[in-house]
């Protein structure tokens, strides 16, 4: 397993496993404290794990949490995801830069989401499993949501949306969560 730096996010990484295939199928490595302790993250920080299951076109996000926020570990465990983060720490040298990838189950890759980015995605296969391991027990009272469609990210989402949940599709813009945050 490697880990790489997400240029476009400070402190995101990826962190890309070594698959080993035979005729019996796959096998790999999903998380390695040494690997994460190797760039400075506390593998023991991690507390609570989450799955979520989407169909094709579905889209959850963009999420984030109050207070000291929530850093999270993310794969897509089965099928395919166009993945997407946010950087909205004021004080971070990529503030408001946006990261996209596509994760899925041919490589297993986890992606890093420091505390303080917003996250989400859309399901490209049906279905597509998230895998999810945040630092901070989930408390819903903390929880931010910016409108996925807003203009100003201007995400190139692949697919038309197929359905998303209500709190979702009445999410502020960016501009008046960043202006409550300021508040």
């Amino acid at each position: 397993m490697r880990a790489t730096e997400v240029p476009a996010i400070a402190g995101a990484y990826l962190f890309e496993p070594t698959p080993h295939a035979d005729e019996r199928g796959s096998f790999c490595r999903t998380f390695d404290a040494d690997v994460v302790r190797s760039v400075g993250l506390d593998p023991d920080a991690f507390v609570q794990d989450s799955l979520s299951r989407s169909v094709r076109g579905v889209l959850r996000g963009l999420h984030l949490r109050s207070g000291a926020g929530e850093a999270k570990l993310v794969r897509c465990s089965y099928g395919k995801i166009f993945d997407v983060v946010v950087d909205l720490r004021a004080d971070s040298p990529t503030y408001l830069s946006r990261a996209f990838f596509e994760l899925s189950d041919a490589t297993q890759t986890t992606l890093y989401i420091p505390a303080g980015c917003a996250h989400g995605f859309q399901a490209l296969t049906d279905p597509a499993d998230v895998s999810y391991r945040i630092d901070r027990r989930h408390d819903p009272a903390e929880d931010v949501t910016i409108a996925f469609d807003d203009p100003e990210l201007a995400i190139p989402w692949p697919l038309p949306v197929a359905s998303t949940s209500v709190r979702d599709r009445e999410a502020p813009s960016l501009a008046e969560v960043l202006k409550h945050r300021e508040s």
